[in-house]
């Protein structure tokens, strides 16, 4: 498997990393936390965890690239999380769709988030990950996390905000931005799509989703980098999609990074 890559605060990693635990069931090769382990296991005896929570009577769809289920963990108590089969998106995805070469993205997805989390930047805590062995050197891989609270993406909660409230969301994003940039981490697709809201008035938290783009590349144009990216898609969301985002608001996300630094 893919070896986990060590973060600036290895300690906090180190911890994070401690908790999982690494399973076989049939064909299939599981990396999970230690309190999840026994539900993983009974979850993989009826095939895929992406098959499993398609049978729950209890469940949500949602949309991205395929169904993405939500469900509960029978855990004590219950845990809510959110399975996704793993597949390629733009010209892959037509070509190779939900097949990687062994042993997927899952294993850097899950070495990202650790890294992430140790740098206390808010992303879904991944509860475990399975692969699944196909022909030759690919494999098809699930991942679960736990369910976000209540929330909405960037867009759909700037969409439904007062103008109040737009000045917490972008204080909520701010942070993010600024976060990301002290831990190093550089996101290839920051989008407003990928910053999930929760919390409500000023309790707002902005969480950083697909993180398997992120990357740590070094160097000290990271904050540059991800508000560009960012400022592409708030521009792009205007014009194609009319989001009353506007230069103004580019302007004071960019000075409230800067006042949060």
């Amino acid at each position: 498997m893919t070896p986990l890559v060590p973060s600036r605060n290895s300690q906090n990693f180190d911890m994070h990393l401690r908790r999982y635990v690494h399973f076989a069931v049939k064909d299939c090769r599981a990396v999970v936390l230690d309190w999840a382990a026994p539900a993983i296991e009974e979850a993989l005896q009826s095939g895929t965890l992406h098959e499993w929570a398609y049978m729950q009577p209890l469940k949500d769809e949602m949309r991205g690239r395929g169904v993405i289920y939500a469900v509960e963990l029978p855990t004590n108590p219950p845990t809510p999380v959110v399975v996704r089969r793993n597949r390629h998106g733009g010209l892959l995805h037509g070509l190779t769709g939900e097949y990687f070469m062994s042993p997927t993205r899952a294993p850097l997805e899950l070495a990202t988030s650790l890294r992430l989390a140790a740098g206390g930047i808010p992303t879904p805590e991944v509860i475990a990950y399975a692969i699944y062995p196909a022909a030759g050197i690919f494999a098809r891989s699930d991942v679960m996390t736990r369910r976000l609270p209540e929330g909405s993406d960037f867009p759909a909660a700037w969409q439904m905000a007062t103008t109040s409230d737009r000045d917490v969301l972008l204080l909520a994003a701010a942070r993010l931005l600024v976060s990301l940039a002290d831990a190093g981490a550089w996101h290839a697709d920051l989008n407003l799509k990928n910053i999930y809201i929760a919390g409500a008035g000023a309790d707002r938290t902005a969480y950083l989703l697909d993180v398997d783009r992120v990357t740590f590349p070094g160097g000290t144009d990271i904050a540059a980098r991800n508000f560009k990216r960012l400022a592409r898609s708030a521009r792009k969301w205007r014009d194609r999609w009319e989001l009353d985002f506007d230069e103004d608001s580019l302007v004071r996300l960019a000075a409230l990074t800067e006042e949060n630094r």
